[in-house]
This record gives structure tokens, sequence and C-alpha cells, in this order.
């Protein structure tokens, strides 16, 4: 199934109504009114033995009698008769169909029907779809809905309805409306791929209750969500809620993870859900995060304040000259500050004044208004008034406005003024400033997504080791680890814990204490025995012989009189770490059933339950990514801040939290790693009690992560026609100064063939866009030597496929004082074999007549050379079905 075919089901030309009827009430009466009334201009052919005409339209016996083969048909007739219909359309060439309502029992045979025939299908169990620009109402939709800039796609039907209904009440359109019901072919991320290319789309909104394929939604939203916002209400927080929904959606928490990883932002209920459709549909863009509150009255913009403050907003702060200028029109008396009150006596003509200087002040991002109904101020008199300031003001359009017109039928008619102006408008202060912080939200989501990671000061990583001892253990049947068995794997990796030895019994923990030196910690061995806190199998600061042998007795009397069945291993001991000050913490690594390796983070000292008491994150993890789970941590509580005498090393954890996802990425057969306490003492990190999970693992690696990590296997050492070496390798988000660098020397001339413009000068945003790539649908492989002992890039090659993953997109650079160096060619080689392995099945290029160096590169390399000089272009295509190896 391809992008392709979501033409044929999105911007059908034809469509057949299988099944169209002339009873009310009927799935196929609804069906045929509503596309005859939605204006669609193409051809409506009803399909019914049973009579010659509906609705006017002449009608066809069946789907073999049809003229010709419509695009989309829409399957309204009992569900027992949906498999032979859909034979019958792929039989006539059909390449799209809605199929209404299906038994779960005939999913599967429905679904290869469909893929031995090449139809896009919607559904089953969909309300349908509506694209009013297309005048295409093919839905059991009874709201007709307008023209706007928003995509809904939901999950729901009933949640669809109830979004059509309340957009009808408050008249705003939409771009796209798709009930997508079972998923069974077309789903959210073909949609998202889609929609990001669609023209009359400025903002996407998705209601979601499960997912098919995480990594493939994580993939399309971070591509569609750098071009456009996407809002998220994902329904099934609970399990019992899942349960209730009938769906396996994994932790909530990775949900959040995942959503703020792709850059889209969450609102968390319907009312959000409204409020966001309606910032979406009027909002500008944010241009910061300053908000400057303007109301005529103290309560309000108290409300408003309080709001903004729980969701971590920004207040504007205005300095003397503004402030001078709204002192001499505002009454004396009134502050004026921010929030700014104009009190309830304020007058439309005190409205505009204030206005107008807080507009010609550059110190505010956002302006909201706020008017509680009023006798000195009329709802709809202000609402105009104001309406007409804004607009001719000359910064009118660069502030982003929000208004709260508070009252219901007082406040009707105003705000449908503002909605009418393109200004949105909320009936209470708090809705407005949740709206203002879903844009501030989203805007620091995309920022952060674009932070150039810096790399960690050193990271030990021996990957052959870990596999080595983790095989090890499996072939011995050995599934569960603890910290003596774990201690040479995460030493691997860089990772310290606490040396740790066994003893059989008291008397060996006696000579053992001897040894190392008291105090000591005794910790019971048993592989049946998870929570040792259960039989008190953790003793703490045993000051000498006679402690240390009376604590191990104790235990091992514990387990004899509480579990007598548990197999004992002994015990381990431990030299006590100096925890005075130290800060005890948690990591733990599970297996999420729909997002794969999660990482969690919390307090240590405590059982938590990972939705409330840890911050959760996606591997792979970088340095920024690390970064921002630990000040998400502390912000919400998760990890309590500490003293100025003795902070968190935010960077340090940050650190060991990108070696855990290393590990985690690289060995397969981790289940589950608990690392419980941490200790984290200034620049210390300890990790005083692992345990880790083994399981068998084959197949491919990667294809367990939501994210695909870097493709270590692609780098290769290179020798170039010098002599001199280089490393060919994928390019990393930490490599932005040294693409920037790269850039720098290749000549404007070599740049103009590259990009066919004249480019001054590349902003952090291109270059992270270029560095912080999705390695599911683009590589870039760069040539990097080493010049005077620092690392630098002479060369890039970069591949952009497209969704269906068929065709690629590719581009070569090479540093402008480096060519004949053959360094080109090999880069575009080895691009060409990574092209080919990926599964792609063409490489497509354009350059410029003048640039001679590429053309011969390419026909030297087999590729099909056109050269259009009318149109000054010259496009370069090879088949990946054949060519080099």
């Amino acid at each position: 199934m391809s992008q392709r075919g979501l033409e044929a089901l999105l911007r059908p030309k034809s469509i057949a109504v299988i099944g169209a009827s002339v009873k009310p009430g009927r799935a196929g009466y609804i069906m045929l009114r509503n596309l005859l009334a939605g204006g669609f201009s193409g051809p409506v052919l009803p399909v019914t033995p049973k009579y010659k005409a509906v609705s006017g339209v002449l009608a066809w016996p069946t789907i073999a009698s049809l003229p010709f083969a419509p695009d989309l048909a829409v399957i309204c007739t009992h569900a027992r008769r949906n498999l032979a219909l859909l034979q019958q359309l792929g039989e006539k060439g059909c390449k799209a169909c809605i199929i209404l309502s299906a038994p779960a029992s005939q999913q599967a045979e429905l679904k290869a029907c469909a893929s031995r025939w090449q139809i896009r299908l919607l559904g089953p169990n969909s309300l349908g779809l509506l694209a009013p620009w297309q005048g295409l109402n093919a839905s059991f939709s009874p709201v007709p809905i307008g023209k706007g800039r928003i995509a809904f796609i939901s999950q729901s039907a009933a949640v669809s309805n109830t979004i059509l209904d309340w957009a009808q009440q408050r008249n705003l359109g939409f771009s796209w409306f798709i009930a997508l019901g079972d998923s069974l072919d077309t789903d959210v991320d073909d949609l998202l791929d889609f929609l990001a290319r669609d023209g009359k789309t400025s903002a996407i909104l998705l209601y979601l209750e499960h997912l098919s394929d995480a990594r493939r939604f994580v993939s399309a939203s971070r591509s569609a969500s750098r071009n456009k916002p996407i809002l998220v209400i994902k329904s099934g927080r609970s399990h019992q809620a899942q349960a209730l929904l009938g769906t396996h959606s994994g932790l909530d928490a990775a949900w959040d993870a995942a959503i703020q990883r792709a850059g889209l932002l969450r609102v968390q209920d319907t009312h959000e859900l409204f409020t966001a459709v309606e910032s979406l549909s009027h909002m500008r863009p944010l241009r910061g995060e300053r908000l400057m509150i303007v109301s005529n009255g103290a309560a309000p913009a108290a409300l408003a304040l309080d709001e903004l403050y729980a969701r971590n907003g920004k207040l504007a702060t205005l300095s003397v000259e503004p402030l001078a200028q709204l002192a001499e029109v505002l009454p004396e008396g009134t502050g004026h500050g921010n929030p700014l009150d104009l009190k309830d006596d304020a007058t439309p003509e005190r409205y505009v004044a204030c206005i107008n200087i807080l507009l010609n002040s550059h110190e505010m991002d956002a302006l909201m208004i706020i008017h509680a109904p009023s006798a000195v101020a009329p709802a709809t008199e202000s609402a105009e008034r104001l309406i007409s300031a804004i607009a001719q003001h000359p910064r009118g359009k660069l502030v982003t406005l929000l208004t709260n017109w508070s009252g219901e039928f007082s406040s009707l008619a105003a705000r449908r003024a503002f909605t009418q102006a393109g200004i949105p408008t909320w009936r209470t202060p708090e809705g407005t400033v949740t709206a203002f912080m879903h844009q501030v939200e989203y805007r620091r989501n995309q920022k952060q997504l674009r932070e150039t990671p810096a790399l960690p000061a050193s990271l030990t990583q021996d990957t052959e080791q870990a596999h080595l001892l983790l095989s090890q253990a499996l072939e011995k049947g050995i599934t569960s680890l603890d910290t003596h068995e774990v201690h040479p794997i995460l030493e691997a990796y860089g990772l310290a814990t606490l040396p740790t030895w066994i003893a059989s019994d008291s008397a060996a923990a006696v000579v053992i204490a001897e040894q190392i030196g008291y105090p000591v910690a005794l910790k019971l061995r048993s592989p049946d025995i998870t929570h040792k806190s259960d039989v008190q199998g953790v003793m703490l600061y045993l000051r000498n012989a006679t402690e240390v042998q009376a604590a191990a007795d104790a235990i091992f009397d514990r387990v004899k009189q509480n579990v007598p069945q548990a197999s004992i291993e002994g015990l381990l001991v431990q030299s006590m770490a100096n925890r005075a000050g130290a800060q005890e913490l948690r990591i733990v690594v599970e297996h999420d059933p729909l997002f794969g390796p999660v990482i969690m983070l919390g307090e240590g000292g405590v059982e938590w339950q990972a939705d409330k008491q840890a911050t959760v994150a996606l591997p792979p993890l970088n340095m920024t990514l690390a970064r921002y789970q630990v000040i998400q941590a502390i912000k919400n509580g998760k990890l309590r801040s500490r003293s100025a005498l003795n902070p968190l090393d935010i960077a340090g954890l940050s650190q060991l939290l990108v070696q855990v996802s290393n590990l985690v990425v690289d060995c397969p057969e981790i289940q589950r790693l608990d690392i419980h306490p941490l200790l984290a003492s200034g620049h210390d990190f300890t990790l005083l009690d692992v345990t880790l999970n083994l399981a068998p693992f084959s197949g491919d690696n990667e294809a367990r992560l939501a994210i695909r990590p870097y493709p270590q296997h692609l780098e290769e050492q290179v020798e170039l026609k010098d002599g001199q070496a280089c490393l060919f390798r994928p390019i990393l988000p930490e490599d932005e100064p040294l693409l920037r660098e790269f850039i720098s020397q290749v000549t404007k001339e070599d740049l103009y063939y590259r990009y066919f413009s004249e480019i001054n000068e590349f902003t952090h945003e291109d270059l992270a866009n270029m560095t912080q790539i999705d390695y599911d649908r683009e590589m870039a492989i760069i040539a990097l030597r080493q010049h005077h002992g620092q690392p630098e890039i002479i060369g890039v090659t970069r591949a952009i496929s497209d969704a269906d993953n068929i065709d690629a997109e590719f581009s070569v650079l090479v540093r402008s004082d480096l060519k004949g160096l053959g360094m080109g060619r090999r880069l575009l080689e080895k691009m060409i074999r990574y092209t080919r392995d990926h599964g792609l099945q063409q490489l497509n290029g354009i350059t410029m007549p003048h640039n001679r160096g590429m053309i011969t590169l390419a026909r030297k390399l087999g590729f099909h050379v056109d050269i259009q000089l009318d149109e000054g272009i010259v496009s370069l295509k090879l088949s990946l079905q054949d060519g080099i190896s």
C-alpha cells in the first residue's frame, strides 16, 4: 500500500455508493444524500439492483455493470457481503474503499483482499471522511462542516460526532475530517505523511486510542510536526480505560515520551481538545512566550494568572516608557503593571487607548484581553471597537492576540464578531490561558527537538564484551543477574557499581567483611524472592564481626520461616557507601508492549508506579534528551531539588542515562534493568543494587525500538587517492558545529549547484534539520578526517526517501578545495549500497547543466542522465534493482 493510493481515497474523482437506498435511515440513503448535498463535483454512482435511480441519480445494478472503475467506493450493505463486494471492486479496478462496518472475524480476509487488489481501505467501522475544500462528505455525519485549515483524525466515531456538532456551533471549519475506525489499512501515520504536504492544512489534531506501529507513528509525526503543529488527545490513560476500549496501548507515560520526542503536543481531555481547536483555528504563531494580560477586573485577571503560573508560563515585563504612557490614560490610583486592571468602570475608549499603547511596545509576544460583563462597556460594542483598533494598528498582526469575553448571553454576539474577524476568543480566563500555553508548549517541544546535543566528555562502550557476558549467562540458563553478576556488563559501558562479594554462609560473610573493612551491608541472594524487603533481606551499617554473623544468620532464618520453598544462593557483601548528603535515585528500564524499551527515572527508597513517580524517555538518548528527562523529573516533582550545598549534578546524571540507553540499545537480550538505589553525591554516581532480567533474542535488534538508533554498522574507514585516512559514517546531531564549518568552506558556486539558490547563511534551524535526522526516512553519510588533531567534515552525501520507501532524492557535496580525491564517487557509491539494502527502488537527483563533475560521475555510476536545457536542469535517475554492488 502506498501514499499514491491515498490520492484515490482522499481526493477521489468519482465515487460509487454500494447499497444505495431510497429508504431514510438506511446507511445507503444517508451516504448518498450527504455526497450529493456536499457539492462533490465528480460522478456519484449509486449501485443497487432494487431501483432505477436513487435521489434522482441513475443507479447501476451491479459493480460489474458500472461504466468505469470508480476511484472510491463506499460499502453500505450488510457486513456479510463485504468480502464479495470488495473482491468485485478489485476486479473492476477500484482504487479505494470505505467500509462502514465489519465484524472482527472478517477483518483479516478483508485486509488480504484489499492487499491483493491494491485497494486502500478506510475503516471498517468508520464514520467516513469529509473534505470541505473538495465538497466531499463521504460520511454518516448529519452535520455539514465548512472549509478550514485544521485536519482532524479520530479513532472514535463518538468523539468525531461530538467535535462536528461543537464545530458547527462555533462556525469552525476543517480541511479534512477523517474517522479511521479500526484502521485495518489506512492508519494515522499514512495520513500524517499525506497531510504534511497538503496546502490546505495548517494544523493537525489527533484523537487516538491505540497504535498498530509505534515506529511508523513516531517517524511520521516527527516529519510532519516540523512543518505543522500537531496536537494529540490520547484516551485510555489507565489500564481500566484501556480494557474498556479493548486496546492494549502500553504505559501512558511512554505515550507522553513518544509524543514529546516527535515534537507533538498532548492535551489531556476533551475540554482542552475544544480549546486546542479554537486556538489552532485562529491563533497566530508565537514569536515568544511573554504574555500581557489586560482586564476590566482583578478577579478574572487573577484566575488567568493562577492558570499561567500553574502551567509554567511567563508574564511580560513593561519598561518605564509604556508604563508612563499607560499612567496618562488610566484613572489615578490604578495599577500599571501586568496584569493590567482597567477597573470595572473601563469604557471601550479606555480599552482601545491601553491596547494601542501595548501594541506599540515590543516587550510582549502575546496579548490577552479579558472582558467581564459591564454596563459601562457593553460586550458587543467593546469587541467591535477593539477589532477595529487592532485592524488599524501596524503591529496588530504581529502580536498573538487572545480574547476572553466572559458570560453567556451578553457576550455571544461579541465572541461571534471576534471569530469572524479571525481573532480567537474563549468563555473563561483559564480556557484562554490554557490555549496560550498549548502554543507555548508546542513551541518549547519544537525548540527542544532542535537543540544541538553536546558529546559527553568520555563514554566507555565495549559492546562485544557485554554481548559475550550476556550470551554466556543465557547459555547457562541464567535469566536474572544481581549486582555481583551484572558488574562486568555495566563496567563495559562505564557504569560503576559498588564492589560486591558473595558469601555462602555467615562465616564466609564475616571473613569477607574483615577483608574489605567495616561498616558493611548484607543482601540476600534468592531468585525466588523479588522484593528482599519482604523478608528483611537487606541489613545495613554492620560494624563488626558479631553484627555480621548475627545479621546473616537472621536473614537465613527469616527465609526458612517465611518462604521455606525459596532457593537461597548466599549473601552479597558490600562496603557501605558514604550516604551522608547523598541522594538516592532509581533508574528502571522496562519493555513496553507498544514502544519497546523505556527508561524511567525517579527517586529511590520507594516502590513506585512509573506513571506517577517517574519520568519516562525512549532510547536512544543523547545528552540533550537525557538532560531534558532530568529537568522534567525535577520540574514535575519526581526528583526532589537538593540544597545549594549539595546540588544534583544534572550533566553527570544525563551522561549516566545516555550510558544506560546505549547498553539497552546494543543489547536486545535485556528485558528489564533496575538500578535501585543509584547513589548520587556531587559528581559521583554509584550503582548500589542492580537487577538485570534477560531473555534470548533473535531477529532485528533495531525493530524493537520505537526510534531507529544510530546505524553504527555503516561506519567505514576509507583511504582517499592521496593516501589520507577518512571515516565515512552517518551524521549525528552533535555534528552541527562541524557541518557549519564544512559549509563555510564550500564555494558559493558549489552551494548554488547543490541548493539551486544563493544562500548567504544557514540558520541553526537549517543545520538542526540536516543533522537531527530520522534514520528511518533519511540518511546522510559524512566523510570525516582528523586535521591537526581535530575532526572535520570534508564531504556529505544525503538521501531522503518518500513515505513509501520507494524513491529517494540524493545529493553529494564535497569541500571545494578537496575535489579530485575520489571522495564524491566513494560517498555516492556508499549511499547507493545503503539505499539498495534499505529496500529503495530508485535514486533521483537534480543538478544544473554547468555541473559537469556531477553529470560525469552520475554517468559512470549508471545513472540515466536527462539534460532539460529549456528548464535549466539535469535529471539523474538510477534504478536500484541493478547497478554497482
